[in-house]
């Protein structure tokens, strides 16, 4: 598979369809849960072997924990099963891996699984996976401002973009969903402002690497201008390091 042009520095996806990928196949939900870590391990490697730097997923949002309680129990014990059986080998592939949301909520074991990921994958430089967990655009907002206030800063557009859970990456150029959905969902609100979107009609665990590969061709035949006219838009220039 030939590798696309204009690859973007930062993608971000809301991964949607795993429970109605299952529903069609008249299989329990979690089953598509299953299937969409399948989806995204496989991700994650075209991601590396293309140039991707930065990808940022949406696996749980604070919106969630409002679904039936066997579907959230099935996910909280999936991403123990994940994080024991996937960070192995995302490490060996040069994986970095931080997990961005509220982590108040969740149970001792689960925090300490998140903790140990992170520490074993934090000198891997090939590819920074954001898994957004227990997190929304709203809360990540109230938490940065919340902070500054803490700490008696002024709330400016830069001091809130400092503060926010992903200061440490530029943000996407690329907002993938998909399961034909096309809205938000609260995800990434301050950070996609000038994101490209792009909406697939694939269910998540049918999103493979061609469908990828021609969300990036689509992205690759927009013009990015950030206010500016076209006359005015210049070559990419250089961008902050992840």
């Amino acid at each position: 598979m030939s590798k696309p042009r204009a690859v973007p520095h930062h993608v971000a996806i809301v991964m949607d369809g795993n429970g109605r990928w299952a529903t069609r196949r008249f299989l329990p939900r979690v089953a598509g849960h299953k299937m969409g870590v399948d989806a995204l391990r496989a991700c994650v490697r075209h991601c590396g072997d293309i140039g991707v730097k930065v990808l940022t997923v949406f696996a749980f949002s604070s919106e969630n924990w409002n679904r039936p309680a066997e579907e959230v129990s099935g996910l909280m014990e999936l991403l123990g099963m994940a994080l024991g059986r996937e960070v192995p080998q995302l490490h060996a592939e040069g994986v970095r891996i931080r997990f961005v949301g509220d982590r108040a909520a969740l149970s001792d074991k689960v925090r300490a699984g998140l903790e140990h990921a992170e520490q074993v994958t934090a000198a891997n430089t090939r590819l920074l996976l954001n898994v957004c967990f227990n997190y929304g655009g709203r809360w990540d907002i109230a938490q940065a401002a919340a902070g500054l206030a803490a700490r008696g800063e002024a709330i400016t557009e830069q001091s809130l973009d400092r503060a926010m859970a992903l200061a440490y990456a530029p943000d996407p150029d690329l907002l993938i969903r998909t399961g034909a959905e096309m809205r938000l969902s609260n995800f990434l609100l301050w950070q996609a402002a000038y994101s490209e979107l792009y909406f697939s009609d694939k269910l998540w665990p049918d999103f493979d690497a061609a469908a990828l590969d021609a969300a990036i061709a689509d992205y690759a035949g927009r013009e990015r201008r950030f206010g500016r006219t076209s006359g005015q838009v210049d070559p990419p220039a250089g961008r902050k390091a992840a």
